[in-house]
């Protein structure tokens, strides 16, 4: 796999070089050089993995990302995933044979990458509602032993995000991926455990948006910080209508092949 994922994550560099993306990365030393590892990042854009995907230098540490199983039913995307050993998630059924799998990697000395909040959050915000996180990293950790190393990606949203249309937002738009300190969290509840997580993935954010700046208004800032982003009822409002519409397409076709 190690040619493929070089020759994919060099291929995703030279774009977004070509297209002017001004891509910042700090706290590489956080990242293990050897062993295994737990990426968990905060989700704003559709492109999050290829940054993070991006940041190790070369000779890149290869990420095994969570990612929803739909995806591997394409055919160009799927066998490409497949290919970069990538991990499908069944987001509506069971969940076992993907943690399966991420234990599996992870004992083998792998990096494994996930975002706990399950989708892009457009508050932008990690850990508000209501996407608070899931407890899969914390589990892994708890599992393997392995650390989690909390990261934070910036500024992909207005390149790609949810809900929002897809245009070029021009040349020179900053991306930042941030390395938290790894660390190996506590024995608690898992609820407790995964906001202390999404805490400190948080305090990494809020730095990003603070060298950045926040343009007050900007449709890519939280509403938290005066920006135009959606705020948590909006969201949840627009997400459980996309959960309803996704299980009626669901079961229309569980109806038309029955």
């Amino acid at each position: 796999m190690g040619a493929f994922y070089s020759a994919v994550s060099g291929a995703f560099e030279a774009g977004f070089k070509v297209v002017g993306v001004d891509l910042h990365v700090d706290g590489l030393e956080h990242l293990p050089a050897t062993g295994p590892a737990i990426v968990a990042a905060n989700h704003v854009g559709y492109v999050d993995y290829a940054f993070v995907m991006l940041a190790p230098p070369r000779p890149r540490r290869e990420v095994a990302f969570l990612a929803r199983s739909d995806f591997f039913d394409r055919p160009v995307v799927g066998r490409a995933l497949r290919a970069l050993g990538q991990i499908p998630v069944d987001a509506h059924g069971d969940p076992a044979a993907a943690l399966r799998a991420a234990v599996a990697h992870l004992e083998a000395g792998g990096i494994v990458g996930l975002h706990p909040e399950g989708t892009i959050n457009p508050t932008f915000l990690p850990g508000a509602e209501p996407l608070t996180g899931r407890s899969g990293a914390v589990r892994l950790s708890w599992l393997t032993g392995a650390p989690i190393v909390p990261t934070a990606v910036w500024g992909s949203q207005r390149l790609l995000t949810k809900w929002r249309p897809a245009r070029w937002p021009g040349r020179g738009v900053p991306v930042r991926v941030r390395y938290g300190t790894p660390y190996r969290p506590a024995e608690a509840p898992p609820a407790e455990a995964t906001a202390e997580l999404m805490g400190r993935i948080r305090t990494l954010v809020d730095r990003a948006i603070v060298e950045e700046g926040a343009p007050e208004g900007s449709w890519w800032v939280p509403a938290a910080r005066g920006g135009g982003a959606p705020g948590p009822d909006e969201v949840r409002e627009r997400l459980e209508a996309q959960a309803r519409e996704r299980r009626e397409r669901r079961l229309g076709r569980q109806g038309q092949g029955g």
